[in-house]
């Protein structure tokens, strides 16, 4: 089959996009390269050194004999993607291809325009283009968990069946979301509805929780292929934070309460959930949603574990409190369904069995490039 893999250059494109490949799938990639740009603008850079991505590829087909083709380009260009995707003719378009940064969303109204202009308009071409040309075409778009925000009832993956005023429907789970990125991806997924209705198109939203891990057995094969690991406080997740923290000795800094519960998963369980969701795809009109992760911690309890690792690492690890940039419920319910992905053969892997490996050795390995100016927050949703 051939996949092309919208924002391919990324954390999580990049994965995929070599798995896939590993695994026998003709792969493309589309990528217009922003985010080294925005790394630029930021003066951050991630703790794991990127090499270009042509550069990557080459590296790719050096290793394995297996080709990837390279479209660079912006998703917003109506006319570039209907010519790449022309030129490379997809059966299933993975969708990674957005700004995927809370923080980068709040930083002002510039950010916040940029983020929903390249993430709504990008996904309407993108539907568009599928409608005219690609009718058939699969596409497995990368939604958040972020998207649901933090309701008090069970949130359930993506359809919620209600009873009112005798009678009863099933209707799109209420989205709840937390900023301008969020609010980006809630229009998304609306717009994917509503086309698949409305043109017969096939999709799966695929609200993923908050990804860590650098290796999976691509990534892990050579120097050159190796993923990113932010930190920075605009694109740095809190684990990878913490375990930033812990390497160069400096408190774990949690926000807040630390109560917030999130869900998670592993790079590797990341691009697994990729490869079923395109085995098994969405029939014609068809709108699924998958709610990707595989646990669900609370912040105060990732710092506890990050703590207990670097402890056995002979780390002296601190954590702290700091007051919460960001505008959300400290203490909330938190009870997600992740039954689909499960079904169609998922084997998670656990984050206390990748900590060593894949997080705190990375974090170690490359602490001398660590910028601790850029560790701590400086957006806030005020």
């Amino acid at each position: 089959m051939k996949v092309l893999v919208i924002g391919g250059d990324g954390y999580c494109g990049w994965a995929t996009a070599l798995y896939l490949s590993n695994r026998g799938y003709e792969v493309g990639i589309l990528d217009s390269l922003v985010r080294r740009h925005w790394d630029a603008q930021l003066c951050v850079e991630t703790l794991t050194p990127i090499a270009p991505i042509q550069q990557r590829i080459q590296r790719w087909k050096d290793l394995t004999g297996k080709s990837i083709d390279l479209f660079v380009g912006d998703l917003t260009d109506y006319t570039f993607l209907s010519g790449a995707m022309h030129s490379f003719e997809p059966e299933a378009v993975v969708h990674f291809g957005e700004q995927r940064s809370a923080p980068f969303s709040m930083i002002d109204r510039e950010h916040a325009v940029l983020t929903q202009v390249n993430n709504v308009v990008g996904t309407l071409n993108l539907l568009y283009v599928m409608r005219e040309s690609f009718p058939d075409c699969h596409l497995v778009k990368l939604g958040t968990m972020g998207e649901y925000g933090t309701p008090n009832i069970d949130i359930e993956e993506g359809y919620i069946t209600i009873e009112h005023n005798g009678r009863k429907d099933t209707l799109p789970y209420p989205k709840q979301p937390g900023s301008f990125y969020h609010l980006s991806k809630v229009h998304d997924s609306h717009n994917i509805h509503f086309a698949c209705k409305i043109w017969g198109l096939r999709a799966t939203d695929l609200n993923q929780g908050i990804v860590y891990g650098v290796l999976t057995d691509e990534t892990g094969m050579d120097e050159l292929l190796v993923n990113r690991l932010d930190y920075d406080g605009v694109f740095g997740t809190a684990l990878n934070r913490f375990c930033i923290q812990a390497a160069v000795g400096h408190p774990l800094t949690v926000y807040g309460s630390g109560s917030q519960t999130r869900a998670m998963l592993d790079i590797r369980d990341t691009v697994r959930c990729v490869e079923l969701a395109i085995a098994t795809p969405a029939n014609p009109g068809e709108f699924r949603v998958f709610n990707q992760f595989t646990e669900m911690f609370s912040i105060q309890d990732i710092a506890m574990m990050i703590k207990g690792a670097g402890n056995s690492l002979g780390l002296s690890v601190e954590i702290k409190s700091i007051e919460n940039p960001r505008v959300e419920a400290e203490e909330h319910y938190f009870n997600a369904k992740n039954t689909n992905l499960l079904d169609l053969g998922l084997q998670p892997h656990l984050l206390s069995d990748s900590l060593l490996d894949s997080l705190l050795n990375f974090s170690i390995k490359y602490k001398d490039r660590v910028d601790e100016s850029q560790i701590l927050p400086k957006v806030t949703w005020r």
